[in-house]
């Protein structure tokens, strides 16, 4: 799949898509783009005049990432790109170690490589980085398809 048909099938829709932009996808890793927009609702409460992304978002923008856009892309190749539209990538579980933050404002690119993938489950080592290289996030996490 391209990285526009594997975007296009990605549940999560706006307000709650941390993905704009898959740059890199392969059956190993995937290189995926995001700017945390300063008008975010979340901003607003965490924390008032001097706003962080919670880290709960950071990991669910690696989870969209590295776990459901990835899990897409290598469900397809097993079982063919109409078939795998029929199913739904769900996290699973994660262990994520944080050394940075991500302000309003910041472009992050989120690395996502394929530990193993059978029984339609994927288990990915996931790192998000700032555009400026800065590692802020890292980890293992996990999802598996299925059937909707």
């Amino acid at each position: 799949m391209t990285p526009k048909e594997v975007l296009d099938l990605v549940p999560q829709q706006e307000p709650f898509r941390f993905i704009e932009e898959i740059l890199e996808l392969s059956d190993e890793i995937i290189v995926a783009a995001y700017t945390f927009r300063p008008e975010l609702d979340f901003y607003r409460g965490h924390f008032p005049g001097h706003p962080v992304t919670p880290g709960v978002i950071l990991i669910e923008a690696m989870a969209q990432a590295g776990v459901v856009a990835l899990g897409i892309h290598v469900l397809s190749q097993e079982l063919g790109p109409e078939e795998a539209s029929k199913y739904t990538t769900l996290f699973t579980d994660a262990q994520v170690d944080f050394s940075g933050v991500v302000e309003p404002g910041t472009r992050v690119l989120t690395t996502g490589r394929k530990v193993f993938f059978r029984r339609r489950k994927l288990r990915a080592e996931v790192e998000m980085r700032r555009e400026d290289g800065q590692v802020v996030c890292s980890g293992t996490l996990s999802g598996m398809g299925i059937p909707r």
